[in-house]
């Protein structure tokens, strides 16, 4: 991998191993929807403000609908789904939860796609199952039901970003592609456009959450901008252009960094304890993505699984 894609790759694992961190401090507070809706809102009008700087006016090329609907797939449900889990769930476990990404990718391309599903990524998938479960019975968090409905929450997300990937080849890529930064753009906006309608809900059963919202203290305001501009909006930028300059799969392997960042930001700020079951349970998910990830012989004819993060 060139320099320069690896110094991306370096960032955008901590900005995505970040925002697990982020999460945690603005989502107990706030509460799950208006952290996401903050987040997509934000990360909207900062790609939208770059474009502008930048002098490129966004062509959709009659993808504008694609963009959009892969946007509610790709950042509102996972994004909600992960905002949901850090009011109970440490950083640390959120971010090694989202390492089972390209697990559920597998999972949903033999399922819905058709994809050649080998012995190696079968045991792939079930490998990371036991990575899961280790975290869960063996973590320094309480089994509750508060704290399983939240892990569930995580597995969720990342069943999106699965189902994601294949839908941004069939929707974008193998229908001629755009630009990096217009996919982000539109990606944004379909996750803002879905989110919409459940804030005005929640604002008029609840008109006094708005004064809670604005009452809320600086730190809260200060991760939900870091979380909008630089763990959305210039996340996104630099994905997607991972994508475009090596390939779906080698920009996968942000997955193997995200974790390590997402624990060693949740103990340097949050005073989250890194344990033995953040280890076992780590390294089970990072042989199981070895063995999902690894290059297999293949018929010239099988196609191969483009994944998310």
């Amino acid at each position: 991998m060139p320099l320069p894609s690896f110094l991306r790759l370096m960032l955008l694992a901590a900005l995505w191993g970040g925002s697990f961190l982020l999460m945690r401090v603005a989502a107990p507070v706030l509460g799950a929807l208006p952290t996401t809706f903050a987040r997509v809102l934000l990360g909207a009008t900062g790609l939208g403000l770059l474009l502008v700087v930048l002098r490129l006016r966004p062509r959709f090329e009659g993808k504008l609908g694609a963009t959009l609907a892969l946007g509610v797939v790709n950042s509102g449900i996972p994004f909600l789904m992960f905002a949901m889990a850090a009011r109970s769930l440490p950083a640390g476990y959120s971010a090694i939860l989202n390492a089972t990404t390209p697990l559920m990718g597998v999972l949903v391309g033999a399922l819905a796609f058709g994809e050649r599903i080998t012995a190696a990524r079968v045991g792939g998938v079930v490998l990371g199952m036991v990575g899961v479960g280790v975290l869960a019975q063996a973590g320094p968090v309480a089994l509750t039901p508060e704290v399983l409905a939240s892990m569930a929450a995580c597995l969720v997300a990342t069943a999106c970003y699965g189902l994601a990937g294949f839908l941004t080849r069939r929707w974008i890529t193998h229908r001629g592609g755009l630009d990096s930064r217009t996919v982000a753009l539109g990606s944004q906006m379909g996750a803002v456009l879905v989110l919409v309608p459940c804030v005005a809900w929640e604002l008029w059963r609840q008109p006094a959450v708005a004064t809670a919202w604005l009452a809320a203290p600086a730190p809260v305001w200060g991760a939900l901008l870091a979380l909008g501009l630089l763990c959305t909006a210039l996340a996104y930028v630099l994905y997607f252009r991972l994508i475009a300059d090596v390939g779906p799969l080698k920009a996968l392997t942000v997955t193997f960094l995200i974790p390590l960042f997402g624990v060693a930001w949740g103990w340097l700020f949050l005073d989250e304890v890194a344990t033995g079951a953040h280890v076992a349970g780590g390294v089970l998910i990072g042989l199981a993505l070895w063995l999902v990830l690894r290059p297999v012989a293949a018929p010239a004819t099988a196609p191969s699984a483009a994944l998310r993060r």
